[in-house]
C-alpha cells in the first residue's frame, strides 16, 4: 500500500536521501556534492511517498519565500517513473503547501518534466535557465485560482 508522509523521522528522511541518490547521482550522473546541497542548520520540509519501506518518490519544500513555497528536488527512482507516482507526489506536496497557506507554488524542472507539470496545471515561463549543467525551465501554479469557482 502506498504511504504518504511528511516526513518527521529520520529513517523517512534517511530513504528520501535514497530515492534522491537513486535518481540523480546514480540514474542522471549528477555530482553528489551538487545534489545535495543542503546547508546545515537550514530547516527544509520533505515529502515522501513510500511502499512496504522503500522510497519511490520524494519532493523538498522550500518556504523561504514570503509570497511563494518552492518545490524542489522532486524525484521519482526510475523504475516507478511513468506509472502515476509523480502526480500522486506533487498532488500531495500541493496539499501541504496549501495548507500553509501559501497561494503560490514555483517549481524549476529539468526541461524534460515539463509536459508532466503543464498537464498539472503549472504555467511555463519559455526560458531555460542551466543549473549545474542541466536545461531547467521555471514553472509556477497558482493555488487560488484551484479552489475559485
Amino acid at each position: 500500500m502506498l504511504e504518504i508522509y511528511v516526513v518527521d523521522q529520520v529513517w523517512q528522511l534517511a530513504l528520501v536521501y535514497e530515492v534522491r541518490k537513486k535518481t540523480f547521482v546514480i540514474g542522471q550522473g549528477i555530482p553528489i556534492e551538487l545534489e545535495f546541497d543542503e546547508k546545515a542548520g537550514k530547516t527544509y520540509q520533505y515529502v515522501l511517498l513510500a511502499e512496504k519501506g522503500n522510497g519511490i518518490g520524494t519532493a523538498r519544500i522550500n518556504t523561504t519565500h514570503s509570497d511563494f513555497a518552492k518545490i524542489e528536488r522532486v524525484a521519482i527512482v526510475p523504475k516507478f517513473q511513468f506509472q502515476g507516482y509523480g502526480r500522486k507526489l506533487i498532488e500531495a506536496v500541493e496539499e501541504v503547501i496549501r495548507t500553509q497557506g501559501y497561494e503560490k507554488i514555483v517549481i524549476t524542472s529539468q526541461v524534460q518534466a515539463r509536459g508532466f507539470y503543464e498537464r498539472l496545471g503549472y504555467q511555463v515561463n519559455e526560458r531555460i535557465k542551466l543549473e549545474s549543467s542541466i536545461p531547467t525551465i521555471y514553472t509556477e501554479k497558482n493555488l487560488k485560482k484551484i479552489g475559485a469557482h
